[in-house]
């Protein structure tokens, strides 16, 4: 098939606007992938490792898009640069350009003196230049919500340190997700507004816990994201740290509530030796991490899962005992008929997810409950793989495509993939909406879980397909809207990310018991 490589120069546009212009292209059947980076080292790395780097795209300066086109002739590829290059471009007036009175800010400078009263900077461009943005609005006195990745570390060091100084802080680098008084950034839902603050270093961790509070009756003040890499020994927890400072002295927070990977040891101690001495309320999730032998006082409580975090929350918002969750029957009662219809050989657990987080609560949860899972998450080649959790999102999957919270064509294919195996019985999914994301992924997601449990009931077999939507009723996408289109799909349609993973790990443990025993039990 005809491939085209070309560099736009001196024009920056920041990774969702490329993500979104590739979908849009993508939407052409006969395109069969569209990349767009930013011509950074790391983003040549990428193109290179995933076989797509050419000579044309040498010259290409971190400034530069660099732009791949694969498609099934010459003239659709030729039709696909065109499309490319007019979203790219944009629309321009009759004289050539914008005019001085509605030209978009170009600098930390000028937005600053568009507008008086800024406290925040948000800041998305490549990776190499993104400190130096940041250090800029600091020392205007901005807050900074870096969405930018490929920073360098001893950069984060240094941009963080300042920020501690200065009291401000930086959320980031590879921040996707905070509400700052009712005000999303980036990846984020529509929720209530309300006593509970989270910090998380968990872009989706933060989306589902917010998603669950406002659908337990309660509501956001803040969600401060800080970056995946801020809990590691080598940041320190510098901006967690900061942000539970700052929302235990907030009067509007009754509540607080982190959410985040097992920290380093030494940062995991000092946040919560930090927590232990608030006089506030403090829910404490680090993903996966054991923390049965810390000496904490009452007001400090420690769960396990995404629901959990948000329930415990809720609980001590209104005053109440919380008790972990068990949501063992969550879904049971549509068990019993779905299982009737699998063969003899379908024995395994297939996660396609495009959070991480629910990946990794999903992993933590069914070794918890004795699934054996393959550890090969890279694996393309799902037959045989046995019970098999992959992130979809994760570089090794995105090179080239949006994220699948943008475009779900990654997940379609693959789920296609797995309906084919013999061996699969259950595929479980997430479905992401809010800003940013896909503006009505079931639209798409629901025929391909159709199609795919039509190709297997074909095969003669059976197709659980087990599911949750993280958002609310007032995202721009619906949430009982998404849902519905689920189950007229034929999907089991769960509650909340930690529901959907145990409930798919519990039908594991059944299949698993099945192929031991000639009577499976009772779930």
């Amino acid at each position: 098939m005809p491939i085209s490589s070309f560099v736009k120069k001196n024009l920056y546009k920041d990774s969702v606007v490329l993500m979104r212009i590739a979908q849009t292209v993508l939407s052409n059947d006969s395109v069969q992938r569209v990349t767009l980076l930013m011509g950074t080292p790391a983003n040549k790395a990428i193109m290179t490792s995933a076989g797509l780097f050419s000579s044309e795209l040498d010259a290409a300066k971190p400034g530069d898009v660099m732009i791949v086109v694969d498609a099934n002739t010459a003239e659709a590829v030729g039709a696909a640069v065109a499309q490319i290059d007019d979203l790219l471009e944009g629309a321009r007036d009759a004289a050539g350009g914008e005019s001085a009175a509605v030209q978009a800010p170009r600098s930390i400078k000028m937005g600053c003196a568009r507008v008086d009263d800024a406290c925040l900077a948000q800041i998305s461009v490549p990776g190499p230049y993104a400190a130096a943005e940041a250090m800029k609005a600091l020392r205007k006195g901005l807050h900074v919500f870096l969405f930018s990745d490929n920073v360098p570390l001893e950069q984060e060091q240094v941009i963080k340190a300042l920020a501690q100084k200065k009291g401000l802080l930086v959320m980031g680098p590879d921040c996707g997700t905070a509400i700052i008084s009712g005000t999303p950034l980036g990846f984020a839902n529509v929720v209530k507004s309300g006593d509970i603050s989270l910090v998380g270093a968990s872009g989706t961790g933060l989306q589902e816990v917010s998603c669950q509070i406002d659908a337990l009756g309660h509501g956001i003040r803040h969600a401060i994201g800080t970056g995946g890499r801020d809990v590691s020994a080598e940041i320190g927890g510098s901006t967690m740290r900061q942000a539970l400072d700052l929302v235990a002295a907030d009067a509007a927070t009754k509540v607080i509530c982190i959410i985040s990977k097992p920290p380093a040891p030494a940062v995991a101690r000092r946040v919560l030796e930090q927590v232990a001495s608030f006089s506030k309320p403090v829910v404490v999730l680090f993903l996966g991490a054991d923390l049965s032998t810390a000496n904490l006082p009452k007001h400090v409580v420690v769960v396990g899962t995404l629901y959990d975090a948000a329930a415990a929350a809720v609980a001590m918002a209104d005053g109440k005992r919380f008790d972990p969750s068990d949501l063992s029957k969550e879904g049971l009662e549509a068990i019993d008929s779905e299982l009737s219809r699998l063969g003899p050989g379908q024995r395994a657990v297939r996660g396609l997810y495009s959070g991480g987080t629910f990946c990794s609560e999903a992993k933590i949860l069914w070794r918890e409950m004795g699934l054996s899972l393959n550890a090969a998450e890279s694996t393309q080649s799902v037959r045989g793989a046995g019970h098999l959790a992959v992130d979809l999102g994760d570089d090794m999957f995105t090179v080239g495509r949006p994220h699948p919270m943008i475009d779900p064509s990654i997940r379609i294919e693959r789920l296609a993939q797995e309906a084919q195996d013999p061996e699969t019985a259950v595929i479980v999914l997430d479905v992401v909406l809010g800003y940013a994301s896909h503006e009505d992924p079931t639209a798409v997601l629901a025929p391909a879980i159709r199609e795919a449990k039509a190709a297997s009931a074909k095969a003669g077999r059976g197709l659980i397909v087990v599911s949750f939507v993280c958002g609310t009723e007032q995202d721009p996408q619906v949430l009982s809207k998404q849902r519905a289109a689920l189950q007229d799909a034929g999907a089991l349609v769960l509650p909340s990310s930690t529901a959907a993973a145990r409930l798919a790990g519990r039908i594991g443990l059944r299949l698993d018991k099945a192929r031991r025993t000639p009577r499976t039990g009772a779930l």
